[in-house]
Protein backbone atom coordinates (compact mmCIF):
# COMPACT_ATOMS: atom_id res chain seq x y z
CA UNK A 1 0.00 0.00 0.00
CA UNK A 2 1.75 3.23 -0.63
CA UNK A 3 2.15 5.24 1.90
CA UNK A 4 0.84 9.18 1.89
CA UNK A 5 3.21 12.21 0.56
CA UNK A 6 3.70 14.56 3.39
CA UNK A 7 3.14 18.07 2.58
CA UNK A 8 5.72 20.56 1.91
CA UNK A 9 6.17 23.26 4.40
CA UNK A 10 8.31 26.58 4.88
CA UNK A 11 10.81 26.85 7.30
CA UNK A 12 13.10 29.66 9.03
CA UNK A 13 16.61 29.68 9.89
CA UNK A 14 18.16 32.46 10.79
CA UNK A 15 15.82 34.29 9.23
CA UNK A 16 15.88 32.48 5.52
CA UNK A 17 12.91 30.53 4.33
CA UNK A 18 13.73 27.32 2.66
CA UNK A 19 11.08 24.47 1.24
CA UNK A 20 11.09 21.38 2.78
CA UNK A 21 9.23 18.31 1.13
CA UNK A 22 9.50 15.20 3.79
CA UNK A 23 10.28 12.00 1.91
CA UNK A 24 8.09 9.18 2.57
CA UNK A 25 11.79 6.86 2.91
CA UNK A 26 12.75 9.42 5.34
CA UNK A 27 12.87 8.17 9.12
CA UNK A 28 12.58 10.19 11.91
CA UNK A 29 16.10 11.57 12.99
CA UNK A 30 14.97 12.30 16.97
CA UNK A 31 13.66 9.45 19.51
CA UNK A 32 10.70 9.95 20.71
CA UNK A 33 11.95 9.07 24.45
CA UNK A 34 14.98 9.78 25.73
CA UNK A 35 16.69 7.59 28.14
CA UNK A 36 17.79 10.32 31.41
CA UNK A 37 15.60 12.50 33.21
CA UNK A 38 16.71 15.19 35.16
CA UNK A 39 14.69 17.13 37.84
CA UNK A 40 15.14 20.82 36.81
CA UNK A 41 15.01 23.22 39.68
CA UNK A 42 14.24 27.12 38.56
CA UNK A 43 11.47 28.36 39.74
CA UNK A 44 9.40 28.83 36.90
CA UNK A 45 10.26 25.54 34.80
CA UNK A 46 7.88 22.91 34.23
CA UNK A 47 7.40 20.38 36.72
CA UNK A 48 8.13 17.86 34.32
CA UNK A 49 11.51 16.68 34.14
CA UNK A 50 13.73 17.78 31.35
CA UNK A 51 15.60 14.89 29.20
CA UNK A 52 19.34 15.44 28.24
CA UNK A 53 19.54 16.34 24.58
CA UNK A 54 19.80 14.38 21.91
CA UNK A 55 22.78 13.80 19.51
CA UNK A 56 20.98 14.03 16.55
CA UNK A 57 19.07 17.40 18.15
CA UNK A 58 21.67 19.59 19.25
CA UNK A 59 22.51 22.03 16.44
CA UNK A 60 26.35 21.62 16.74
CA UNK A 61 28.42 23.77 14.32
CA UNK A 62 29.27 20.76 12.02
CA UNK A 63 25.92 20.12 11.44
CA UNK A 64 24.84 23.50 10.72
CA UNK A 65 23.68 23.42 7.31
CA UNK A 66 21.24 19.82 8.03
CA UNK A 67 19.83 22.16 10.59
CA UNK A 68 16.92 23.14 8.33
CA UNK A 69 15.94 19.69 7.22
CA UNK A 70 16.36 18.08 10.46
CA UNK A 71 13.90 20.97 12.30
CA UNK A 72 11.42 20.39 9.30
CA UNK A 73 11.06 17.02 9.71
CA UNK A 74 10.61 17.25 12.99
CA UNK A 75 7.81 19.34 12.48
CA UNK A 76 6.94 16.80 10.05
CA UNK A 77 6.44 14.27 12.62
CA UNK A 78 4.33 16.19 15.63
CA UNK A 79 2.69 17.79 12.56
CA UNK A 80 1.45 13.80 11.63
CA UNK A 81 1.75 13.26 15.66
CA UNK A 82 -0.87 16.41 16.25
CA UNK A 83 -3.41 15.69 13.36
CA UNK A 84 -3.94 12.12 14.76
CA UNK A 85 -4.95 13.86 17.85
CA UNK A 86 -7.92 15.66 15.94
CA UNK A 87 -6.04 18.75 15.44
CA UNK A 88 -7.63 20.28 11.81
CA UNK A 89 -5.84 20.91 8.71
CA UNK A 90 -6.72 24.30 9.08
CA UNK A 91 -5.06 24.98 12.29
CA UNK A 92 -1.95 22.59 11.41
CA UNK A 93 -1.27 25.24 8.49
CA UNK A 94 -1.51 27.89 10.57
CA UNK A 95 1.06 26.90 12.97
CA UNK A 96 3.30 25.43 10.72
CA UNK A 97 3.83 26.14 6.97
CA UNK A 98 5.88 29.25 8.27
CA UNK A 99 7.51 28.04 11.82
CA UNK A 100 10.84 29.63 12.87
CA UNK A 101 13.30 27.98 14.44
CA UNK A 102 14.75 29.97 17.08
CA UNK A 103 18.06 30.04 18.45
CA UNK A 104 17.90 32.27 20.87
CA UNK A 105 15.31 30.11 22.57
CA UNK A 106 18.03 27.35 23.00
CA UNK A 107 20.38 29.90 24.52
CA UNK A 108 18.36 31.23 26.87
CA UNK A 109 16.86 27.90 27.90
CA UNK A 110 20.28 26.27 28.91
CA UNK A 111 21.83 29.66 30.39
CA UNK A 112 22.30 28.68 34.40
CA UNK A 113 23.13 31.89 36.19
CA UNK A 114 25.97 31.72 38.28
CA UNK A 115 24.73 34.28 40.34
CA UNK A 116 21.99 34.34 42.74
CA UNK A 117 19.94 36.78 44.47
CA UNK A 118 19.02 37.43 48.21
CA UNK A 119 15.52 37.31 48.89
CA UNK A 120 15.15 40.86 49.99
CA UNK A 121 17.17 41.67 46.78
CA UNK A 122 14.54 39.95 44.87
CA UNK A 123 12.05 41.41 46.57
CA UNK A 124 13.15 45.13 46.59
CA UNK A 125 13.07 44.52 42.90
CA UNK A 126 9.84 43.10 42.48
CA UNK A 127 7.43 44.80 45.16
CA UNK A 128 8.98 48.39 44.33
CA UNK A 129 6.89 51.89 45.07
CA UNK A 130 6.40 52.34 41.88
CA UNK A 131 4.49 48.84 41.52
CA UNK A 132 2.63 49.43 44.10
CA UNK A 133 0.95 53.23 43.36
CA UNK A 134 0.58 51.10 40.29
CA UNK A 135 -1.29 48.25 40.74
CA UNK A 136 -3.47 50.38 43.08
CA UNK A 137 -4.49 52.45 39.56
CA UNK A 138 -5.52 49.04 38.27
CA UNK A 139 -7.15 47.99 41.25
CA UNK A 140 -9.52 50.85 40.39
CA UNK A 141 -9.50 50.63 36.71
CA UNK A 142 -10.63 47.04 36.76
CA UNK A 143 -12.70 47.00 39.75
CA UNK A 144 -15.36 45.71 38.10
CA UNK A 145 -13.52 42.77 36.24
CA UNK A 146 -11.35 42.25 39.67
CA UNK A 147 -14.48 42.34 41.97
CA UNK A 148 -16.57 39.62 39.20
CA UNK A 149 -14.18 37.33 38.94
CA UNK A 150 -13.71 37.35 43.28
CA UNK A 151 -16.86 36.77 43.62
CA UNK A 152 -16.98 33.69 41.26
CA UNK A 153 -13.35 32.11 42.92
CA UNK A 154 -13.33 33.17 45.74
CA UNK A 155 -10.13 35.06 45.27
CA UNK A 156 -9.30 38.55 46.47
CA UNK A 157 -9.22 41.42 43.86
CA UNK A 158 -5.55 42.29 45.10
CA UNK A 159 -3.63 38.74 44.69
CA UNK A 160 -4.87 38.28 41.31
CA UNK A 161 -3.63 41.84 40.33
CA UNK A 162 -0.67 41.19 42.10
CA UNK A 163 0.49 38.03 39.95
CA UNK A 164 -0.43 40.25 36.90
CA UNK A 165 1.78 42.95 37.92
CA UNK A 166 4.62 40.65 38.96
CA UNK A 167 4.25 38.26 35.57
CA UNK A 168 3.99 40.75 33.25
CA UNK A 169 4.14 44.64 34.96
CA UNK A 170 0.17 44.61 34.32
CA UNK A 171 0.56 43.75 30.85
CA UNK A 172 3.34 46.15 29.93
CA UNK A 173 5.83 43.26 29.20
CA UNK A 174 4.61 39.71 28.49
CA UNK A 175 6.84 39.11 25.70
CA UNK A 176 6.55 38.85 21.90
CA UNK A 177 7.95 35.13 21.14
CA UNK A 178 5.42 33.52 19.13
CA UNK A 179 4.19 30.53 21.16
CA UNK A 180 4.38 27.77 18.60
CA UNK A 181 7.67 28.79 17.65
CA UNK A 182 9.27 28.47 21.17
CA UNK A 183 8.10 25.65 21.67
CA UNK A 184 8.91 23.99 18.68
CA UNK A 185 12.13 24.69 18.99
CA UNK A 186 12.36 23.84 21.94
CA UNK A 187 11.17 19.91 21.39
CA UNK A 188 13.13 19.58 18.46
CA UNK A 189 16.17 20.43 20.72
CA UNK A 190 15.53 18.05 22.59
CA UNK A 191 16.29 18.58 26.24
CA UNK A 192 12.86 18.61 27.20
CA UNK A 193 11.16 17.00 24.38
CA UNK A 194 8.11 15.26 26.02
CA UNK A 195 6.95 18.50 27.89
CA UNK A 196 7.68 20.55 24.96
CA UNK A 197 5.41 18.55 22.99
CA UNK A 198 2.50 18.47 24.99
CA UNK A 199 2.68 21.95 25.50
CA UNK A 200 2.88 22.24 21.91
CA UNK A 201 -0.08 19.81 21.32
CA UNK A 202 -2.45 22.25 23.70
CA UNK A 203 -0.94 25.45 22.16
CA UNK A 204 -2.77 23.63 19.05
CA UNK A 205 -5.81 22.88 21.27
CA UNK A 206 -5.97 26.58 21.66
CA UNK A 207 -5.60 27.57 18.05
CA UNK A 208 -8.27 25.14 17.27
CA UNK A 209 -10.57 26.28 19.49
CA UNK A 210 -10.16 29.90 18.49
CA UNK A 211 -9.05 31.60 21.58
CA UNK A 212 -6.49 33.40 19.82
CA UNK A 213 -4.94 33.86 16.02
CA UNK A 214 -1.46 32.41 16.04
CA UNK A 215 0.08 35.60 15.34
CA UNK A 216 -1.86 37.01 18.58
CA UNK A 217 -0.46 33.51 20.44
CA UNK A 218 3.46 35.47 21.93
CA UNK A 219 4.88 35.19 25.27
CA UNK A 220 7.75 34.53 27.22
CA UNK A 221 10.60 32.47 25.33
CA UNK A 222 9.59 29.47 27.53
CA UNK A 223 6.18 29.14 26.52
CA UNK A 224 4.45 31.16 28.74
CA UNK A 225 1.41 33.66 27.37
CA UNK A 226 -0.05 36.41 28.12
CA UNK A 227 -0.80 39.21 30.75
CA UNK A 228 -0.79 36.42 33.57
CA UNK A 229 1.91 34.00 31.54
CA UNK A 230 -0.14 31.07 31.74
CA UNK A 231 1.34 27.22 29.89
CA UNK A 232 -0.60 26.38 26.90
CA UNK A 233 -1.25 23.49 29.40
CA UNK A 234 -2.60 25.65 31.87
CA UNK A 235 -4.66 27.68 29.45
CA UNK A 236 -6.54 24.54 28.28
CA UNK A 237 -6.95 23.52 32.03
CA UNK A 238 -7.90 27.14 33.65
CA UNK A 239 -8.55 30.00 31.22
CA UNK A 240 -12.18 31.39 31.37
CA UNK A 241 -14.08 33.46 28.63
CA UNK A 242 -15.67 35.65 31.27
CA UNK A 243 -16.81 38.28 29.04
CA UNK A 244 -18.86 36.06 27.43
CA UNK A 245 -17.59 36.45 23.52
CA UNK A 246 -16.84 32.80 22.63
CA UNK A 247 -12.65 33.05 23.69
CA UNK A 248 -10.94 32.84 26.04
CA UNK A 249 -8.58 35.68 25.68
CA UNK A 250 -5.40 36.30 28.15
CA UNK A 251 -4.07 38.68 25.56
CA UNK A 252 -6.52 41.14 25.32
CA UNK A 253 -9.44 40.34 27.56
CA UNK A 254 -9.02 41.95 31.16
CA UNK A 255 -12.20 40.38 32.42
CA UNK A 256 -10.81 36.87 31.20
CA UNK A 257 -7.16 37.77 32.48
CA UNK A 258 -8.41 38.29 35.91
CA UNK A 259 -10.97 35.52 35.78
CA UNK A 260 -8.32 32.88 34.62
CA UNK A 261 -6.20 34.03 37.25
CA UNK A 262 -8.31 33.41 40.10
CA UNK A 263 -9.96 30.11 38.54
CA UNK A 264 -6.17 28.87 38.53
CA UNK A 265 -5.61 29.88 42.12
CA UNK A 266 -9.01 28.46 43.12
CA UNK A 267 -8.45 25.10 41.76
CA UNK A 268 -4.82 25.11 43.28
CA UNK A 269 -6.74 24.91 46.50
CA UNK A 270 -7.10 28.62 47.61
CA UNK A 271 -9.67 29.27 50.41
CA UNK A 272 -11.90 32.40 50.14
CA UNK A 273 -11.91 34.88 53.34
CA UNK A 274 -8.10 33.80 54.85
CA UNK A 275 -5.03 35.32 54.33
CA UNK A 276 -1.86 34.12 53.02
CA UNK A 277 -0.28 34.44 55.95
CA UNK A 278 1.30 36.82 58.23
CA UNK A 279 4.57 38.04 59.47
CA UNK A 280 5.25 36.82 62.91
CA UNK A 281 7.77 36.56 65.94
CA UNK A 282 9.40 33.44 66.86
CA UNK A 283 9.15 32.55 70.63
CA UNK A 284 12.53 32.35 72.77
CA UNK A 285 14.34 28.84 72.40
CA UNK A 286 12.33 28.03 69.15
CA UNK A 287 13.72 25.04 67.39
CA UNK A 288 14.40 26.31 63.75
CA UNK A 289 14.34 23.35 62.13
CA UNK A 290 10.68 23.10 62.56
CA UNK A 291 10.14 26.06 59.93
CA UNK A 292 9.66 23.58 57.37
CA UNK A 293 7.08 22.68 54.60
CA UNK A 294 6.64 19.34 55.97
CA UNK A 295 5.75 20.79 59.45
CA UNK A 296 2.18 21.40 59.51
CA UNK A 297 -0.01 22.45 62.71
CA UNK A 298 -3.24 24.68 63.53
CA UNK A 299 -2.60 28.91 64.20
CA UNK A 300 -3.83 27.03 68.16
CA UNK A 301 -0.90 25.01 68.40
CA UNK A 302 1.40 27.30 67.11
CA UNK A 303 -0.03 30.12 69.32
CA UNK A 304 0.47 27.85 72.22
CA UNK A 305 4.04 27.95 71.59
CA UNK A 306 4.49 31.37 71.75
CA UNK A 307 4.23 32.44 68.56
CA UNK A 308 2.79 36.08 67.58
CA UNK A 309 2.89 38.35 65.01
CA UNK A 310 4.82 41.20 64.70
CA UNK A 311 1.67 43.82 64.73
CA UNK A 312 0.11 42.27 68.25
CA UNK A 313 -2.82 41.48 65.91
CA UNK A 314 -4.68 38.20 65.86
CA UNK A 315 -2.92 35.52 64.34
CA UNK A 316 -5.10 34.19 61.15
CA UNK A 317 -6.77 30.85 61.89
CA UNK A 318 -5.19 28.16 59.89
CA UNK A 319 -5.99 24.33 60.10
CA UNK A 320 -2.14 23.67 58.66
CA UNK A 321 -0.07 26.55 58.95
CA UNK A 322 3.77 26.36 58.65
CA UNK A 323 6.83 28.67 59.41
CA UNK A 324 8.60 30.39 56.92
CA UNK A 325 12.20 31.51 57.18
CA UNK A 326 12.95 32.88 53.89
CA UNK A 327 16.25 34.42 55.39
CA UNK A 328 16.97 31.98 57.70
CA UNK A 329 17.07 32.57 61.46
CA UNK A 330 18.46 35.84 61.50
CA UNK A 331 15.56 37.13 59.58
CA UNK A 332 12.33 37.88 59.35
CA UNK A 333 9.21 34.49 59.91
CA UNK A 334 6.37 34.29 58.56
CA UNK A 335 3.32 32.02 59.06
CA UNK A 336 1.53 30.46 55.92
CA UNK A 337 -1.36 28.62 55.00
CA UNK A 338 -2.79 26.72 52.21
CA UNK A 339 -3.31 29.85 50.37
CA UNK A 340 0.34 30.58 50.23
CA UNK A 341 0.80 26.89 48.65
CA UNK A 342 -1.78 28.00 46.31
CA UNK A 343 0.50 31.14 44.68
CA UNK A 344 3.44 28.60 45.17
CA UNK A 345 1.40 26.51 42.38
CA UNK A 346 1.62 29.17 40.14
CA UNK A 347 5.48 29.67 40.10
CA UNK A 348 6.97 27.01 42.59
CA UNK A 349 9.38 29.46 44.32
CA UNK A 350 8.73 30.58 47.99
CA UNK A 351 10.16 34.24 46.86
CA UNK A 352 7.90 34.59 44.47
CA UNK A 353 5.00 33.47 46.33
CA UNK A 354 5.96 36.27 49.17
CA UNK A 355 6.40 38.28 46.55
CA UNK A 356 2.88 38.14 45.27
CA UNK A 357 1.54 38.34 49.12
CA UNK A 358 3.01 41.10 49.76
CA UNK A 359 2.71 42.90 47.04
CA UNK A 360 -1.42 42.09 47.54
CA UNK A 361 -0.71 43.33 51.03
CA UNK A 362 0.95 46.84 49.73
CA UNK A 363 -1.51 46.94 47.34
CA UNK A 364 -4.81 47.26 49.98
CA UNK A 365 -2.41 49.86 52.37
CA UNK A 366 -1.15 47.26 54.21
CA UNK A 367 2.73 47.31 55.56
CA UNK A 368 5.74 45.55 54.10
CA UNK A 369 8.35 43.48 55.75
CA UNK A 370 9.06 44.80 59.37
CA UNK A 371 11.88 42.70 61.02
CA UNK A 372 14.99 43.15 59.32
CA UNK A 373 17.15 41.29 56.28
CA UNK A 374 20.52 39.96 57.35
CA UNK A 375 21.71 42.32 54.93
CA UNK A 376 25.73 40.80 55.44
CA UNK A 377 25.03 37.69 54.19
CA UNK A 378 25.81 37.46 50.24
CA UNK A 379 24.01 34.53 48.28
CA UNK A 380 26.03 31.95 47.38
CA UNK A 381 26.65 31.12 43.53
CA UNK A 382 26.04 28.18 41.79
CA UNK A 383 29.14 26.88 42.57
CA UNK A 384 29.52 28.17 45.71
CA UNK A 385 26.19 25.70 46.63
CA UNK A 386 27.70 22.87 44.33
CA UNK A 387 31.26 23.20 46.89
CA UNK A 388 28.73 23.31 49.91
CA UNK A 389 27.10 20.20 48.47
CA UNK A 390 29.91 18.31 48.16
CA UNK A 391 31.41 19.00 51.49
CA UNK A 392 28.12 17.92 53.52
CA UNK A 393 28.50 14.30 51.20
CA UNK A 394 31.80 14.42 51.95
CA UNK A 395 30.92 14.94 55.83
CA UNK A 396 28.02 12.82 55.74
CA UNK A 397 25.29 14.71 55.69
CA UNK A 398 23.51 13.35 52.60
CA UNK A 399 22.46 16.36 50.45
CA UNK A 400 21.95 14.51 47.14
CA UNK A 401 23.90 14.91 43.78
CA UNK A 402 25.34 18.00 44.05
CA UNK A 403 23.66 20.44 41.35
CA UNK A 404 24.22 24.09 42.75
CA UNK A 405 20.42 24.33 43.43
CA UNK A 406 19.33 24.76 46.88
CA UNK A 407 16.46 21.82 47.17
CA UNK A 408 15.08 19.67 50.02
CA UNK A 409 17.66 17.40 50.19
CA UNK A 410 20.63 19.73 50.68
CA UNK A 411 18.66 22.09 53.30
CA UNK A 412 17.77 18.70 55.59
CA UNK A 413 21.82 17.89 55.13
CA UNK A 414 22.55 21.41 56.34
CA UNK A 415 20.11 21.34 59.10
CA UNK A 416 21.95 18.03 60.29
CA UNK A 417 24.82 19.71 60.01
CA UNK A 418 24.26 22.53 61.90
CA UNK A 419 22.97 20.54 65.15
CA UNK A 420 26.37 18.03 65.00
CA UNK A 421 27.79 21.77 65.98
CA UNK A 422 25.41 23.53 67.89
CA UNK A 423 24.42 26.02 65.68
CA UNK A 424 20.84 27.12 64.89
CA UNK A 425 19.45 24.66 61.97
CA UNK A 426 17.36 26.70 59.55
CA UNK A 427 19.26 25.10 56.71
CA UNK A 428 20.40 28.61 55.21
CA UNK A 429 23.14 27.88 53.05
CA UNK A 430 25.88 31.21 53.81
CA UNK A 431 29.54 31.50 53.23
CA UNK A 432 30.29 31.13 56.57
CA UNK A 433 28.90 28.16 56.87
CA UNK A 434 30.80 26.77 53.62
CA UNK A 435 34.02 27.77 54.73
CA UNK A 436 33.03 26.11 57.80
CA UNK A 437 32.51 22.64 56.36
CA UNK A 438 35.86 23.23 54.39
CA UNK A 439 37.74 23.60 57.04
CA UNK A 440 39.74 20.44 57.84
Amino acid sequence: MALPRRPCMKVKINGMHQDHCPSRRFHRLVPTALAIALLGACASAPSTAPSQPSSANVPAAAGEAELPQRFAQWVADFRATARAAGISEATLRSAFDNVQYLPRVIELDRAQPEVTRTVWDYLESTVTAQRVAAGQDKLLQLRNEAEAAASRYGVPPSIVVAIWGMESNYGSNYGSTPTIDALATLGFEGRREDWARGELLAALKILDNGDIERERMVGSWAGAMGQTQFLPSSFVAYAVDADGDGRRDIWGSMADVMASTANFLSRSGWQADKPWGVEVRLPTGFDYGRADTTVRQSTAQWAAEGLRTVDGQPLPEFADGTILLPAGARGPAFLVGSNFRAILRYNNSTSYALAVGLLAQRLTGGSGVQAPWPRDLAALTRSQLLELQTALNQRGFASGAPDGVMGPATREGLRRYQRSVGLPADGYPSAQLLQRLQER
